[in-house]
């Protein structure tokens, strides 16, 4: 009986112009509302007696910004829930990420949020101070109310079952030790970490197909081409996702000559990152396509370029600018996929001349079996998945914990994280061993989650931040980056301080 109320954004433009006309006042609130609660009707009915007519838009699903498993009501039902309020006259859902779309097209006169909003300096996206901008511009006023607040976010927390028992168990005790205010300034804190990474630069390519079965004689399958998209993958995307918590990043790597690549590169990189390169003589580089169907499922990989052959020139320079650079930078993160990039002449100088090095060493289908991690002769923090891990020991029966602590003292490093998918990640450090469960409840694609949790592990690791704070770090950007589809974009640091927020509130 309610649907009379719920409105296209366009169509509530003309309701409210309408209002408008006739003398009356509008006062406009816009939030998720994902889990109504008294703290909410008590906002909506004060924001209600400030006006004539109360207008409340939410944000629709596919730009609630709070994390993996957010909003937990679909937004027909949250439109639904707000238009059962008598306080509430009209509801609108808006697709987009903030409300300045809807404030410049309804142009209220008042703009209503709750006291939590009141210091704009707390809000982590800067999208309040822009908000109270535009209503200020179109003429209004804005108003916060001071009615009793509870956090949705905790309330869902608490009693739905957003997380398994053991992410709830271990996010209650992770926030005792390091509380939300805590975690986020030791985050924001490594704006001041100098970052060198090291590794092959890779260009993804998604073929998207639909399929459409067995052809009629053999066994093949068979697809429907549909589009293809380029992603700046390998080094270039952990490098991007480093930049975004640091303020000098660069970039050692190879290119290929092949026209267009250094442009196409340089284009994909973050403005705060500093490509350092150098061209292969009698290579390309490389081109890793993949042929994936409706459901983002690999159904076969394409390898172009990549293999270097003539390796003095290339071996001269990395470890010269090595041996003159690598000590200046605090951190220097190596994702080696093994692609020829980094030869052990290589791999010794960077554990030579880095002054924290982190380092993932990747298995794939153009090294399995000969690449692993202790071809670097030293290294201080490994991130490595389990695979990765029981190759480099050799061993396939052993415990994760004995075959990490072996790696630790074979390396000499201070940890090692090992990643496992929908079990989450394995913490190993001398007297510590410590689970930390898998904080995503949605998985889109999982190429790039490990670069991800490696770019932000092993940077807080470099910082001198605890170890355990730094695999949840690293986590929680691998949670965020399995949103993504392949390396269309590096994590965003706001998205990554809301979902810290929704987490550890």
């Amino acid at each position: 009986m309610t649907q009379h109320k719920i409105h296209t954004l366009e169509d509530l433009a003309a309701i409210v112009a309408q209002q408008r006309q006739a003398g009356r006042r509008v006062v406009l609130c816009h939030g998720t509302f994902d889990l109504m609660h008294t703290g909410h009707i008590r906002h909506l009915q004060s924001a209600r007696q400030l006006g004539d007519v109360l207008v409340v838009t939410l944000t629709g699903d596919d730009f609630v910004r709070k994390g993996p498993g957010r909003p937990v009501f679909g937004e027909d039902l949250r439109a639904e829930s707000l238009a059962a309020l008598a306080c509430v006259d009209h509801v609108a859902i808006n697709q987009a990420e903030t409300a300045l779309n809807v404030i410049q097209s309804l142009a209220p006169s008042l703009y209503v949020k709750g006291s939590d909003y009141v210091d704009a300096s707390a809000d982590l996206s800067g999208n309040i101070a822009r908000e109270v901008a535009a209503v200020r511009a179109c003429g209004g006023d804005v108003h916060f109310t001071d009615e009793i607040t509870f956090s949705s976010t905790r309330l869902l927390n608490d009693h739905f079952d957003v997380f398994s028992p053991e992410a709830r168990a271990f996010l209650s005790d992770f926030k005792l030790q390091y509380p939300l205010e805590d975690f986020i300034q030791r985050v924001k804190a490594l704006k001041s970490q100098r970052v060198l990474v090291v590794g092959d630069a890779i260009i993804d390519e998604y073929h998207y197909v639909s399929t459409l079965g067995q052809t009629g004689k053999g066994n093949t399958l068979a697809v429907r081409y549909q589009s293809q998209e380029r992603f700046a993958g390998g080094a270039i995307a952990v490098a991007n996702h480093v930049a975004g918590f640091c303020q000098e990043v660069t970039l050692l790597t190879g290119l290929g000559r092949e026209a267009g690549t250094l442009e196409y590169v340089r284009e994909k990189l973050q403005p705060n990152v500093v490509l350092q390169h150098i061209e292969f003589a009698n290579a390309e580089t490389l081109i890793k396509r993949r042929f994936v169907d409706q459901d983002l499922q690999r159904l076969f990989e394409v390898y172009f370029g990549g293999m270097e052959s003539d390796r003095a020139a290339l071996d001269q320079y990395f470890c010269q600018w090595l041996a003159q650079n690598a000590a200046d930078f605090d951190c220097v993160v190596v994702p080696d996929f093994g692609n020829g990039l980094i030869s052990r002449e290589i791999a010794q100088a960077i554990s030579a001349h880095a002054h924290f090095l982190v380092v993932n060493t990747q298995i794939n289908s153009g090294n399995r079996g000969y690449h692993v991690i202790t071809r670097y002769p030293r290294a201080d923090f490994l991130c490595l998945n389990e695979p990765e891990a029981r190759l480099a020991a050799h061993d396939r029966q052993s415990s994760l914990e004995t075959i990490a602590s072996d790696l630790n003292q074979r390396l000499s490093a201070r940890a090692t994280a090992i990643t496992r998918g929908g079990q989450g990640a394995l913490l190993v450090a001398p007297g510590q061993a410590l689970s930390v469960p898998a904080l995503s409840s949605k998985v889109v694609d999982r190429i790039g989650a490990g670069d991800a949790f490696m770019s932000l592990a092993g940077l807080c690791m470099g910082a001198g931040l605890p170890a355990d704070l730094s695999v949840f770090a690293g986590s929680l950007a691998a949670a965020l980056d399995v949103q993504i589809v392949c390396n269309r974009e590096p994590v965003d640091p706001v998205l990554f301080f809301k979902y810290a927020t929704t987490l550890l509130k």
